[in-house]
């Protein structure tokens, strides 16, 4: 097929319809029935991976791009009082779908239809905003980061994770010429980590650590640092538990592959 679809939703059920993207669909978490996705993001390495960033925390969470509440319904589920806000009003992939999880699992979700680029919240209205693979899709990016710190809290904790890293200009065609549904519904994109990485700061986020593609659960998933420790090791014929995690980390540096992903954990200055 080569025509492009009109929006995410119908590139999804395309998708879902290809006998030979059935692992890609579950590892995008766009399979059905969305409670049984939602819950195995909640038991995946990424999902602990965050919770252990955010170690008896409790309060009040904005989930930018939300899409079909995945992540909203694991905040939940963790007793965090979630905002899920999503431009799409999908009820696959958008608005829709959270309320149909919201109200097929008995988990609050508050929901708002909107762009990240106008955030309909006060100023310092959130402890944590959270952004899964949203970053790289802003219209705007210097204007969405801007957004998400006015509303979140000083001291409050930023998590963006997943976003797509590329080098040069150049590395964006090759990007986008390899992504699995770009060429149908053309909604993808992606920055050098020095444009994140200013337009996180410049709005008056200060940024603590920077998680790497091969360093992080959060980025592997659906691998894990033990397979690829596990992997590593066979080729050099030791055992993975002599694989330390700095020699990942060493990796990433190395690492130019376009599109490779990144997470930021982050602070709004008090």
């Amino acid at each position: 097929m080569n025509d492009k679809f009109l929006t995410w939703e119908e590139a999804v059920v395309w998708l879902r319809n290809q006998p030979d993207k059935l692992d890609l669909v579950k590892a995008c978490f766009y399979d059905e029935p969305i409670t049984e996705a939602a819950d195995r993001f909640y038991h995946s390495s990424e999902w602990t991976e965050i919770q252990s960033i955010l170690p008896g925390r409790k309060g009040r969470v904005l989930d930018i791009g939300a899409g079909r509440g995945i992540s909203s319904c694991a905040f939940a589920r963790d007793e965090w009082n979630v905002v899920a806000i999503e431009p799409d009003c999908s009820k696959i992939v958008g608005v829709g779908a959270i309320k149909f999880l919201s109200t097929d699992s008995n988990i609050p979700i508050s929901m708002i239809q909107s762009f990240a680029e106008s955030l309909p919240f006060k100023d310092n209205s959130f402890d944590v905003v959270y952004g899964r693979q949203v970053l790289h899709h802003a219209h705007d990016l210097k204007k969405m980061c801007h957004e998400i710190a006015r509303v979140l809290k000083p001291n409050g904790i930023l998590l963006i994770t997943r976003e797509h890293v590329i080098s040069n200009d150049d590395d964006l065609s090759i990007f986008l010429s390899n992504h699995p549904l770009h060429c149908y519904y053309g909604g993808e994109h992606a920055y050098r980590l020095t444009q994140y990485c200013e337009a996180l700061v410049k709005s008056g986020i200060i940024i603590e650590q920077i998680l790497g593609p091969q360093s992080s659960d959060i980025n592997m998933f659906p691998l894990t640092m033990h397979v690829l420790k596990d992997r590593y090791a066979k080729k050099i014929h030791i055992s993975a538990r002599y694989i330390p995690d700095i020699f990942l980390k060493i990796l990433d540096i190395f690492d130019n592959t376009p599109g490779r992903l990144y997470s930021f954990i982050g602070r709004k200055i008090a």
